[in-house]
């Protein structure tokens, strides 16, 4: 099959987001197969088209959403046909598309809510996909109340992970990780996601204030935040008196070597997560995994088999708690990881990721 995979304009592909992560691991893979274009925005040192693991990527003119879409438009009028679209959680986008388009199969791949607000206009736009996926049963459900016209067009298509390079490290190179982030001795909690307030890293501060209390312990931060908001965060941190590290964004490819030097992950979300892939990814490595007890997280995690659910999740105390209980016994720790581990070989590659597209994609452009 000809297939076009449409990013969003907001990161390039590839990229860091996690929207982007996932087009691109799906793609590399799809094209093994397939004949695959990535339709992505422009950016500075990256070049406007290129070909990577049989993978052809397309950048165009970005900015706003309006002009990402008429250079989308003016792309796919010239491209060569394509046998499906795919376009990642933009439904007015998908919709213009569609639009133009009207003979071929468009699928509107849907990460998150974030994107898609109620209204009549997102109706519209969705009903006029030949299917919509969700990358979790809790996003699947929220979008079928929300949108009830397109609850027969759903289609459930979970994430995955590299679980060849998201993997256990072996004593020595754990050793050498944490050297060379410079970690002090002591119980390490990893944080990696968007520094932002329905990420809950607050409640995760004061439950490292609780923690120290009883372990010495470190917390790495790893991701973007906005200025003003990362200074909050710091000045709380100071006054807690907590040891952390606030990192920045850490290019994807290189955020499996925190994964492996931590000895837990905590994701101490606020608001509803449709999927939380930092979750699958932290189980691939091997880290115990403690996280808050919404959305699609409860997919992912079994609470007291291959992490923590907590659902209290805006109680720090009720964090510290699972916190202590991980770094008081190494033996809990290694079988709640390998338990992570062994869940992610099973469910959550990338390779079942693509599989399931493609059935999707057969059967949209099967003859009617």
């Amino acid at each position: 099959m000809r297939i076009c995979m449409i990013a969003p304009e907001q990161f390039p592909v590839p990229g860091d987001g996690s929207v982007e992560i996932c087009i691109w691991n799906i793609a590399r893979r799809l094209a093994r197969r397939h004949q695959v274009t990535i339709v992505s925005r422009r950016a500075p040192g990256l070049p406007d088209t290129a070909e990577t693991e049989q993978v052809r990527i397309i950048r165009l003119p970005s900015g706003t959403p309006s002009r990402y879409r008429s250079s989308v438009l003016g792309y796919l009028k010239t491209a060569e046909p394509f046998d499906l679209l795919q376009i990642d959680n933009r439904p007015l986008l998908a919709a213009a598309v569609k639009r133009q388009h009207p003979g071929t199969p468009v699928l509107a791949f849907i990460h998150s809510l974030t994107f898609v607000p109620p209204g009549a206009r997102t109706a519209r736009s969705l009903a006029m996909a030949d299917a919509v996926a969700a990358n979790s049963r809790s996003l699947e459900q929220r979008l079928a109340r929300r949108f009830p016209g397109i609850r027969r067009r759903l289609h459930l298509v979970p994430l995955g992970a590299d679980l060849s390079r998201f993997s256990p490290p072996n004593p020595q190179e754990k050793a050498r990780l944490r050297a060379l982030h410079g970690l002090p001795a002591g119980f390490t909690v990893l944080f990696a996601g968007r520094v932002i307030p329905r990420k809950g890293v607050p409640v995760l501060l004061r439950a490292m204030h609780r923690l120290k209390q009883q372990v010495p312990c470190h917390l790495l931060i790893a991701g973007r935040g906005k200025p003003p908001y990362l200074r909050q965060l710091k000045s709380l941190a100071r006054r807690l008196g907590i040891s952390v590290t606030f990192l920045g964004n850490i290019p994807h490819g290189e955020i499996h070597t925190l994964y492996q030097a931590a000895d837990c992950f905590v994701c101490p979300s606020q608001r509803h997560e449709s999927f939380g892939l930092v979750n699958v990814e932290a189980m691939a490595s091997g880290l115990p995994v403690i996280a808050s007890s919404n959305g699609g997280i409860r997919e992912i995690i079994i609470s007291g088999h291959n992490g923590y659910l907590v659902k209290r999740y805006r109680d720090p105390a009720a964090f510290a708690s699972r916190m202590k209980q991980i770094a008081s016994s190494p033996a809990l720790a290694a079988r709640t990881g390998m338990q992570g581990r062994a869940d992610a070989l099973e469910r959550f590659e990338w390779q079942h990721t693509a599989e399931q597209l493609e059935h999707l994609y057969l059967e949209l452009a099967a003859p009617k």
